[in-house]
């Protein structure tokens, strides 16, 4: 819940700052550019040495970097470049957290409870991503932004404690003894490219994920300049995508013990492009966060569907590295996104934001499924295949 509170109040903040919707863009391209760089290192690392270690060491990094944001709000210092500097170094503890949260969760379930397991950490993060922004909202109206940072400072001790009570991990599995760093890269990577199904699973990651991830940057100048209204208004919307992402993990964590469902999953990629495309159209708030519930349903699948691809049936000794792949696909393309729907928005119009992204995705995962139409048939008629 801190981690939304803080996005949400920070964003918000830029906005109000710049009424520039490239600016906003750009906050979120420096808080995920370095997932681009230094996540696929962070997979070596993390089949390496314990993961709760690392991830004690990345929360302590985030309750630092959240007091200091808290501090500058508090003494009015802010200025934009400071909040881009703060952005920067939470992505690059994030490049290191997130893979080794994600390949964290088969060591506290095991690889029985995989898909269940990975359907209850989507539950406990859509939790916070409804109430965070509600809260946020909450926050910034009756209380002022200062105390927005000041509760996310505050929620890295809860996970710390969290962390050091864990007990009974199993032991750091050691492929070699002498790091080979570039070596270990490759073999993260070789394992995605040769297996064809994964593959395209990852090709539709970066496209959706690049193009469709975007409602940080364009929620809040949708809000403003399209429904005319503030920041409550801004964090409804992002708890709304929260509520229908909710809905979705726990319909998935009931579905888990049926596998991976391709025609699902083929089903919300189309639903999540086709939702945003229409956003053009959508002038009411409660006509948008009915798109916007659906949406988060829709992206929550997708989520969940390419965790499990990448998850299940992997060897363990590639784990970390494997992951991290997923999370290069997941949030590492993000700045690219971000920066072309705030360019849009700035261009164009707020009105923009969803369709620019919605259509351009459509007809980029259009062609890829043409050209892959052997495996997609595979998937809508499993039993016709050869």
């Amino acid at each position: 819940m801190g981690t939304w509170i803080q996005r949400t109040s920070q964003t918000w903040l830029v906005y109000q700052m710049t009424k520039s919707a490239f600016l906003v863009g750009l906050l979120a391209a420096c808080q995920f550019l370095p997932l681009l760089g230094l996540t696929l290192i962070a997979g070596t690392l993390i089949d390496r040495f314990p993961k709760r270690t690392l991830l004690l060491i990345t929360q302590c990094g985030f309750l630092v970097l959240g007091a200091l944001m808290t501090l500058i709000v508090y003494f009015k210092v802010v200025q934009y470049w400071q909040i881009l500097a703060i952005a920067f170094g939470m992505g690059i503890l994030q490049s290191f957290d997130t893979p080794t949260r994600q390949s964290f969760v088969v060591e506290l379930v095991g690889k029985k409870d995989l898909l269940n397991g990975i359907s209850l950490n989507s539950s406990i993060f859509n939790l916070a991503k409804i109430a965070g922004p509600a809260l946020a909202g909450i926050l910034m109206v009756q209380f002022g932004i200062t105390w927005c940072f000041f509760i996310n400072t505050v929620s890295y001790l809860a996970v710390i404690f969290g962390l050091a009570r864990i007990e009974n991990i199993p032991a750091v599995i050691q492929t070699h003894k002498r790091p080979q760093m570039l070596r270990d890269i490759l073999a993260g990577i070789h394992y995605v490219l040769s297996h064809s199904e994964l593959k395209l699973v990852a090709t539709m990651m970066l496209i959706i994920s690049t193009l469709n991830f975007n409602n940080n940057v364009i929620i809040p100048i949708y809000a403003e300049e399209v429904l005319h209204a503030g920041s409550q208004t801004y964090a409804n919307l992002l708890s709304a995508t929260g509520i229908g992402s909710l809905a979705a993990a726990f319909i998935m964590s009931y579905l888990a013990r049926y596998g991976l469902n391709r025609r699902l999953y083929l089903v919300v990629s189309f639903g999540t492009m086709l939702l945003q495309s229409l956003m053009l159209f959508v002038r009411s708030f409660w006509l948008a966060s009915v798109i916007m519930i659906l949406l988060g349903f829709c992206n929550m699948i997708f989520l969940n569907q390419s965790n499990a691809s990448f998850q299940v049936g992997i060897p363990h000794e590639l784990r970390g590295r494997i992951m991290s792949v997923y999370v290069l696909l997941n949030q590492g393309t993000t700045p690219l996104g971000s920066l072309y729907v705030g360019a849009v928005m700035d261009l164009a119009a707020g009105s923009w934001g969803f369709p620019a992204c919605g259509l351009l995705a459509l007809f980029l995962v259009s062609v890829v499924l043409l050209v892959q139409r052997k495996i997609i048939a595979n998937w809508i008629f499993p039993a016709k295949a050869k």
